[in-house]
């Protein structure tokens, strides 16, 4: 998905009413990624002799179809328009993550993937670096401090000059925000995951974070991002995108980690033992 974003950027200049030609090879790559994981299911339903949940399925297809939506001529970025690029941002950054990371892509393929894989995967999972980069504050600072980073240096006019850096930009969105949600309300295993508690006080300051950053867009349109020539009435805009888009990704994101929590709580209400965790199968 992530190849799929960078090239997508190869002639993003002007809006147009048809797919351009940079667009066809990253739709293509994201509707193979959707089929891919289709074809694991299968996979996964011969393996196990247990259907995969349709709604991670369908959180997967959403996700991909986000991408797609995020890179399509409807959202297509003009150098002028700061409006479209915040709609992009929160496409790729925020809600297309979360979706990705509900489908439990890892969990899908330490069920098909053979012994050795998924031994490999476990100790992945395991490592003490992946622990760190994969923890909710470390996530947080890589996702809301990208978003900083873009819209309070000239990094942002940049991005409008260069279809390598715009390219670049999207990519980190989508690896941090998956990163993010994935920290916070990923069903994949995680060994040392840290609690309920700390990971909706670290969504609740990420959350302020962001607000904050979209508050300070909106009062400083006029100057706000450094060197781009945008309207400020269209910067306006853009920080409202950011600061109610926002808003709605979060709520998700909330829903999502409650969900998991409630999910836990009863199965040991009811007494049934959780599923064993995949990575233990290729010990």
């Amino acid at each position: 998905m992530t190849a799929a974003v960078a090239v997508a950027h190869a002639g993003h200049g002007a809006a147009t009413t048809a797919w351009p030609p940079g667009v066809v090879v990253p739709v293509a790559l994201a509707v193979t990624v959707a089929l891919t994981y289709v074809a694991a299911t299968a996979a996964y339903r011969r393996r196990r002799m247990r259907p995969w949940r349709p709604a991670r399925t369908a959180a997967w297809l959403t996700g991909c179809a986000l991408v797609v939506a995020a890179l399509s001529p409807a959202t297509a970025v003009a150098p002028d328009d700061a409006s479209r690029h915040m709609l992009q941002h929160l496409l790729l950054g925020m809600l297309a993550p979360l979706a990705l990371v509900l489908a439990a892509p890892v969990t899908l393929l330490l069920g098909v993937a053979p012994p050795g894989t998924r031994r490999a995967v476990g100790r992945v999972l395991r490592a003490r670096p992946v622990h760190v980069l994969t923890h909710p504050v470390t996530a947080a600072f890589l996702h809301v401090g990208g978003m900083v980073v873009l819209y309070l240096t000239p990094l942002y006019a940049l991005t409008t000059r260069s279809p390598l850096a715009h390219g670049a930009v999207h990519v980190h969105f989508l690896l941090a925000g998956y990163l993010f949600a994935w920290s916070l309300a990923g069903p994949d295993p995680a060994p040392r995951r840290p609690g309920t508690a700390t990971r909706l006080v670290v969504l609740v300051a990420a959350g302020g974070a962001h607000a904050a950053l979209a508050k300070l867009l909106y009062a400083h349109a006029d100057r706000l991002p450094p060197g781009a020539e945008h309207a400020a009435a269209d910067v306006e805009v853009a920080a409202q995108w950011m600061y109610y888009g926002g808003d709605v990704a979060e709520v998700l994101l909330a829903v999502a980690v409650l969900g998991g929590w409630y999910r836990r709580r009863a199965r040991r209400g009811t007494g049934r033992a959780p599923a064993p965790r995949p990575v233990a199968a290729g010990r």
